[in-house]
């Protein structure tokens, strides 16, 4: 992935972060501004203004996507994707096509963390999202891009105000045990952190599934920003965490009611548009020296996300 120091960037990859326990710990994100419906804080909610780096795989990414068609901002905000596999670049565009970036016509993401006006130090992510006219990232935090769209922007509210203590709440369990809980597995160096991670993984999904017996989504009979974040890891799980990341207790088939409430959001309207199954199979099963030393990218499964729903 590479690493930028001061506005340079070094391409020796540190690897996972990975402490001397085994475990997994997420780099936390630095770029952290706002934007705000009228502007101040700096970044007004202007159509055309900002731009979204972003990758079919990545699920911190697939979040605002998500974000960005229920509030139907695919016009007001543009996008540019990286390639589904990164190199000793990091994540990388091509010239043309679909995955070139658009807006700079850089060919590496680190190129467009460079031109931020304060130097930028850490890890070359996405999401990340470019202000045209002050020339500037605002935030490659998923969780904050999720709930500004929300706020900042016309259309559908998921973070209602009656909700939002609900919804805050899911949100904090779902990253801890199940969005970053697969990762956590998934990177895990040693069985007694393997162990803990996956058994947590599944107990969150058992728990889940067993909400949804009884709720039509997370926070009662309303579609939220929870159910949103919840989504990314549920529609990479039997194409890739299931296998990659060795989460392999059971499937998501595998669960009833969990099942059919991720078809019921694929289903929604152009929701299945910001998912890409190949794409995530090229990613998670790129060549990695502890987890697919080949590079070997599996058939399968397949899997019809298009059977109906039955919830409603």
């Amino acid at each position: 992935m590479g690493v930028m120091i001061d506005g340079v960037f070094h391409a020796e990859d540190p690897g996972p972060d990975t402490a001397l326990d085994g475990q997994f710990r997420r780099a936390t994100s630095t770029i952290r501004h706002w934007i705000s419906a009228d502007g101040s804080t700096g970044f007004p909610a202007e159509a055309g203004r900002y731009h979204l780096y972003a990758a079919w795989n990545c699920p911190w990414a697939h979040r605002v996507l998500m974000m960005r068609v229920v509030k139907g901002l695919e016009t007001a905000i543009g996008v540019s994707y990286a390639r589904p596999r990164r190199t000793d670049q990091g994540w990388v565009f091509d010239a043309a096509g679909d995955h070139a970036d658009a807006l700079m016509g850089a060919r590496a993401l680190h190129e467009v963390y460079a031109r931020e006006p304060d130097p930028y130090t850490g890890r070359i992510t996405v999401p990340l999202l470019w202000d045209r006219i002050a020339g500037r990232a605002v935030s490659n935090e998923s969780a904050d891009l999720v709930r500004m769209l929300n706020d900042a922007f016309p259309g559908p509210d998921l973070a209602p105000a009656d909700l939002r203590g609900d919804i805050d709440a899911w949100n904090t369990r779902i990253y801890r045990e199940v969005n970053n809980g697969v990762y956590r597995a998934g990177f895990a160096r040693t069985q007694e952190a393997y162990d803990g991670a996956v058994a947590e993984v599944f107990a969150a999904l058992d728990g889940i599934e067993a909400h949804l017996a009884t709720h039509r989504y997370l926070c009662g009979d309303r579609f939220t920003e929870a159910d949103l974040r919840l989504f990314p890891t549920l529609a990479r799980f039997d194409v890739a965490y299931h296998y990659a990341f060795k989460c392999n207790i059971r499937r998501l088939s595998d669960y009833p009611h969990l099942w059919a409430f991720a078809r019921e959001i694929y289903q929604m309207p152009g929701i299945a548009g910001t998912v890409a199954f190949d794409i995530y199979k090229q990613g998670y099963f790129s060549p990695s020296e502890l987890r697919n030393p080949l590079g070997i990218v599996p058939a399968g499964p397949m899997i019809d996300w298009t059977l109906p729903h039955g919830r409603g």
